[in-house]
């Protein structure tokens, strides 16, 4: 049997992360460790001069030397410190578009309902204050960790060296130190992802109550609405309180101890220079040094925070990153035919089957329509059609060619997917349209605006094609929405046009607009439209009615009649609220 492979360490993974920008970090730590001994070799010109001073030395020249090495010390610490900082920062402002670039378009391989699975809260806090948070690690902890664990290392060395006894006694505080910092670190696994938690509800709540301000407002909804956002504030701004207040006495405690070195090196050393054993010069030197250990020290376990939390920053990201997707070839023969058929599909969305061995043919050139109750998997084959998820088991084939074997970009350009849930981008309305061919000229756009039926909405607003749709398309109302959605598609000139309900917000003046322009652009073309508004759809070459997750019927508009299923139900109560409306 296999073995599983072992998951790199957080501190390896986000090493592996920094690709090309690797001798940047190397340059930086480099100049980090030159900054650091920088800031430690002073207190080595300081030993010299409280020798000199031991010895009687009276020579001016010889102190203000010694001064001007420490102020050149000191500029050269500055200088390195800086280079470093930039170089380090330089560097991983870069790995942080790069991993977050990589995170979106990850997001475009993965399958919808992984997707949709994460709310916009919870992803938009991982694509953005998460990675935000891999900044430290990459531009602090790499070079100035590195470089402050290694000039302690070289200081007690030299300690060693002239001392051993002395050696451990500047090591006489660590042990307890490190008690205290263990026993700090104890349950931060815990209390970290409690705060994550609680922010990620935060989050959601907040995109929610901001997204649904006008629905609080209309349904007197304000109070409560308000007390779940100050509940869910108070509950992230609670946890952090917990996890500082469980961690505030052994860190302080730490931060006391590990660095009191003169502790146990004033005692001992006194009584190795009482004893002969030591000379008072050697004492001297020691004790300079011991003070040099302690900042270094301090900086380390300024990190503490940082270092614990790495693990569930990274984990998040490496979420995303590491997500199965569709798998499909980057290169391969497409279809020529676009033809479509569906062969004994199953699907299943969180454990649960939707669709249960669905098999339907779609002509090339054919206007298909699906329809059938809310929740019977109508939309869920659109999707599947569209490429948006994979199946569990069975096959959609173009032109006879599993969709799987075809490269995702060659399959997307031969579909233009309009949903019922159309979203614009916060740009201007020519632009939006524009995005079903990017090529596409000004005159092109209207019209494809013209044949959608929104020309004349467009030029009455004030800024015409060039006024901006807001977040979301926010300025404008479902219908139109649903109307530049529907101009998108039909500017792409896709082979095969897949209408999800596209209609569902639209008058029925402006209905019959959208219905006659559908009609005339996607002559020729493989049209598949899902409708709850079944006159819509009398004119299809083939029905398909969809109840729970099954083919109950297929047929034309007239042989569905006449057999006095579904689907006459269905046409029924849609004529009687029709006549009624």
């Amino acid at each position: 049997m296999e073995a599983k492979q072992k998951s790199p360490s957080p501190i390896a993974w986000v090493l592996g992360q920094t690709g090309d920008h690797g001798g940047q970090y190397v340059l930086s730590v480099f100049l980090a460790i030159i900054g650091v001994g920088f800031s430690v070799a002073p207190y080595f010109v300081v030993t010299q001069i409280a020798k000199a001073l031991m010895a009687g030395n009276r020579e001016l020249g010889f102190y203000l030397t010694r001064c001007a090495v420490m102020a050149a010390l000191w500029v050269g610490r500055v200088l390195c410190h800086a280079f470093s900082t930039a170089t380090s920062h330089k560097a991983t402002f870069a790995v942080l578009g790069e991993i977050r670039k990589r995170c979106t378009e990850k997001l475009t391989h993965m399958p919808l309902g992984v997707v949709l699975e994460q709310s916009s809260g919870a992803l938009k806090n991982t694509l953005i204050e998460r990675i935000d948070s891999i900044e430290t690690t990459l531009a602090h902890i790499v070079p100035e960790f590195t470089a402050n664990l290694l000039i302690p290392i070289i200081i007690l060395v030299y300690i060693f060296m002239i001392n051993w006894r002395m050696g451990l006694a500047s090591l006489a505080t660590v042990p307890l130190g490190m008690f205290c910092y263990v026993f700090m670190m104890a349950g931060s696994a815990k209390f970290y992802e409690h705060t994550v938690t609680a922010t990620k509800a935060l989050n959601d709540t907040a995109v929610e109550y901001i997204g649904g301000i006008q629905v609080i407002k209309v349904f007197g909804k304000t109070r409560s609405s308000y007390d779940r956002f100050v509940h869910d504030a108070y509950e992230a701004a609670g946890s952090f309180i917990c996890w500082m207040r469980a961690s505030i006495i052994p860190f302080t405690f730490a931060m006391v101890i590990m660095p009191a070195t003169m502790v146990s090196v004033l005692p001992i050393g006194g009584l190795l220079v009482k004893g002969g054993s030591l000379l008072p010069a050697d004492f001297v030197t020691i004790i300079i040094l011991s003070v040099g250990v302690i900042t270094p020290i301090i900086t380390l376990m300024s990190y503490s925070d940082d270092i614990r939390t790495m693990g569930t920053i990274f984990g998040e990201v490496r979420n995303i990153l590491e997500a199965p997707e569709m798998l499909r070839p980057e290169s391969g023969d497409v279809p020529d035919g676009n033809s479509l058929s569906l062969n004994g599909v199953h699907f299943s969305y969180k454990d649960k089957e939707i669709l249960h061995g669905v098999t339907l043919k779609i002509p090339e050139g054919s206007f298909t329509a699906l329809v059938g109750p809310s929740g019977s998997g109508k939309s869920t084959i659109a999707r599947l059609i569209a490429s948006l998820w994979d199946v569990d088991s069975g096959s959609i084939t173009l032109g006879g060619t599993d969709i799987r074997r075809i490269p995702q970009e060659a399959y997307a350009d031969k579909i233009a997917f309009v949903s019922q849930d159309n979203y614009l981008f916060n740009m201007s309305i020519k632009e939006n349209i524009r995005l079903g061919r990017p090529d596409a000229t000004d005159a092109e756009v209207e019209e494809a605006a013209k044949q959608s039926g929104c020309h004349d909405f467009i030029m009455s607003l004030e800024n015409g094609y060039d006024t901006l749709v807001g977040s979301s398309g926010g300025h404008l109302s479902g219908g139109e929405r649903q109307r530049i959605s529907i101009a998108r598609a039909m500017l792409k000139a896709a082979p095969i046009v897949i209408l999800d309900e596209a209609t569902a917000y639209t008058d029925p003046e402006n209905e019959a607009v959208i219905q006659r322009s559908v009609s005339k652009l996607t002559r020729g073309k493989t049209l598949i439209v899902i409708a709850h508004r079944l006159s819509t759809i009398v004119d299809a070459d083939r029905i398909y009615v969809i109840k729970d997750g099954t083919i109950d019927d297929s047929g034309t508009h007239e042989e569905l009649l006449s057999r006095h299923g579904l689907y006459e139900t269905m046409w029924k109560a849609h004529m009687e609220v029709r006549d009624n409306g």
